[in-house]
């Protein structure tokens, strides 16, 4: 900010401010300055809600706590000591709330200058077709699923681990792959670019607090992989049959078919108006507002 942590603890320059310069332009500077260090604060706060980053936002709180009540006590070397810390503290907080930084970058490069020419909208929807086909057959049976859709952010780091098929998307094939006790079905089916890259893929677990109980494995990895990409993943439940989604660090649980397949349509194959409303600020603060919800 361009003023300092003690200015706002002096009532003379609050006075300056409501008085003689009230209507200056500095004033709307200064103003405009508070409102965006809050909004930041505000959606930092968004984003690493339900991570263990929470609990080391309370520390870091804590220690700036610490700073202006020793600035207003007059207590010098404590207020020196904390402003160190908080000083060399933010090369320790990068490192430490990496996946969150990594995460607000990731939303951040989600925009139209950066997106790769999109498919044909025909063969988006004949994809959405073959994953419904796929869903309606493994939620019936109860074979549990995990198929994850790669868009704009790489997701190779995982393909890496997985199985290569390169294999055009079909509702056979996928449930093949899913069927259980066969060699392919432990994991998660990643599909890139129209094809289905890899089977039996790992994805990263969340560490997140707010999954219910309840929900296994596949949730967790589900969660885990919306958390760090704009991925859009499909879990089927084993033990349900229930259908659920992830995407943008948040879980969409027990969904019916139209309510899967509107999700689907609009997110993998949207219409010119739906395109049109997703400028470069909206997807920006959209993707920062659903972080970890």
């Amino acid at each position: 900010m361009s003023f300092q942590l003690g200015e706002l603890l002096n009532l003379e320059y609050w006075k300056q401010i409501f008085t003689g310069s009230l209507f200056s332009a500095n004033f709307f500077i200064n103003i405009l300055d508070i409102l965006v260090v809050w909004f930041l604060v505000y959606k930092l706060i968004q984003l690493v809600r339900g991570t263990k980053a929470v609990q080391l936002l309370k520390g870091v709180a804590m220690f700036i706590l610490i700073q202006i009540l020793a600035d207003v006590i007059g207590l010098h070397t404590l207020s020196w000591l904390m402003s160190q810390v908080i000083t060399y503290g933010v090369i320790a907080t990068i490192v430490i709330f990496q996946p969150e930084v990594r995460r607000g970058l990731e939303h951040l490069g989600r925009s139209s200058f950066f997106k790769p020419p999109k498919k044909g909208q025909r063969e988006d929807e004949r994809m959405i077709l073959s994953f419904d086909k796929a869903i309606q057959y493994m939620s019936r049976r109860k074979i549990g699923a995990l198929i994850t859709i790669q868009r704009n952010t790489g997701l190779d780091e995982y393909i890496e681990t997985g199985i290569a098929l390169d294999a055009d998307i079909t509702g056979e094939l996928l449930i093949n792959i899913f069927i259980p006790n066969t060699p392919l079905h432990d994991g998660a089916v990643i599909v890139k670019n129209g094809k289905i890259a890899v089977a039996c893929a790992y994805l990263p677990l969340s560490e997140s607090m707010l999954i219910p109980k309840e929900y296994g494995t596949r949730h967790r990895a589900a969660v885990g992989v919306s958390e760090v990409s704009d991925a859009v993943t499909i879990i089927v439940s084993e033990e349900t049959g229930d259908v659920s989604i992830t995407l943008n660090n948040e879980l969409i649980p027990a969904l019916t078919q139209e309510e899967y397949l509107e999700i689907l349509k609009r997110e993998l194959a949207p219409t010119e108006d739906e395109k049109e409303k997703k400028n470069l600020l909206q997807s920006f603060l959209d993707g920062m507002s659903k972080g970890d919800k």
